[in-house]
């Protein structure tokens, strides 16, 4: 990872805002973003287009090697092609989402897709001056010597009511209902091959339970104006 541009790592459960709250500082920071979790999705999305079985942990990480993936690096525009098709709406379906754990979890891809991960933040960083990458395993696997790194977490419940309003519209009961499954399971699996409950040494914890967006913003801009002062721009 070069040392010249600032590097910016984010982890976090699911729902805890880590891709909203990234997208948004590295637009404030002004540099690119690089959503890993998407590149899992995009992994899992090919295998069910692909009719790969993602039961066979082998051809998945085949697979895994060969999909033709270019991920968009502007936080203001989210973008995912796989093939020159936009999959970026497709890979945040119900589909992909009550299966990507078994592409996640499976320890023949994490290789493969941490060391593009690898690729893309150091190309990104030199490119736009910096880079906030967010996703599982990138404070302590894929960029352990980033500038910042920040594990951003929240509790149970105001996890289950954001992911509630983005996937239902609402936060009501059934809604959150509908979507504990997703998060506590997506969790529970993710868990068994990344540690992302606990702030490792170095890694700064950040929650935002108590905080909305804008002020999840501003405390991550905030924290990384405090950790690299000489690599902030502005």
């Amino acid at each position: 990872m070069s040392s010249e541009h600032l590097v910016v790592a984010v982890d976090g459960p699911s729902g805890s805002g880590k891709s909203s709250v990234s997208r948004a500082a590295a637009t404030r920071l002004g540099v690119g973003y690089l959503d890993t979790g998407a590149m899992y999705r995009a992994v899992t999305w090919w295998c069910l287009e692909e009719g790969v079985d993602l039961d066979d942990r082998a051809a998945v990480a085949q697979a895994a090697r060969e999909i033709p993936l270019v991920m968009g690096t502007d936080p203001a525009h989210a973008s995912v092609r796989v093939g020159g098709r936009e999959i970026e709406d497709a890979i945040r379906t119900t589909r992909v989402s009550e299966v990507v754990s078994k592409v996640a979890t499976n320890t023949q891809v994490r290789p493969v897709l941490q060391e593009l991960q690898r690729e893309l933040m150091d190309e990104i960083a030199t490119r736009t001056g910096g880079v906030v990458a967010e996703g599982r395993d990138i404070t302590t696997v894929v960029a352990p010597d980033a500038d910042v790194r920040v594990l951003l977490t929240a509790s149970v419940e105001a996890r289950l009511r954001r992911r509630s309003r983005e996937l239902h519209g609402g936060d009501d009961a059934a809604a959150v209902a509908a979507t504990r499954d997703q998060i506590v399971r997506r969790d529970r699996d993710d868990s068994t091959v990344s540690d992302f409950m606990e702030a490792a040494d170095g890694v700064r914890l950040l929650d935002t339970s108590d905080l909305d967006f804008e002020q999840s913003v501003d405390a991550l801009v905030d924290l990384v104006r405090a950790e690299a002062p000489a690599k902030v721009r502005g």
